[in-house]
């Protein structure tokens, strides 16, 4: 399994969490996994009874923590896709 880890060990957790909250404030980040083999980060979000798995490079939050626009828009551009899909968004019972 891989492993948990907290907000503040993720690169500009903070800003991810901005964006969502922009999108739709209704999703919280329920939990964060890292995956080692491939240097990414798992979110799972949580809305209402649904829950949406959103993986992000770590490299691109490096980049975003460091100023990169490019890497900023895309995130954006993944969260406004993601958030948005029926597909993402799974029934859970918790």
């Amino acid at each position: 399994m891989d492993p948990r880890v907290s907000e503040d060990k993720v690169p500009a957790y903070d800003i991810v969490e901005d964006k969502i909250r922009q999108i739709d404030n209704t999703v919280i980040i329920f939990r964060i996994f890292y995956i080692l083999d491939s240097f990414i980060y798992k979110f799972q979000l949580l809305r209402k009874d649904k829950l949406c798995i959103l993986e992000i490079p770590k490299k691109m939050l490096l980049d975003i923590k460091n100023g990169d626009i490019l890497a900023d828009k895309e995130l954006t551009r993944i969260l406004e896709s993601c958030l948005d899909s029926s597909d993402c968004w799974k029934s859970v019972v918790i």
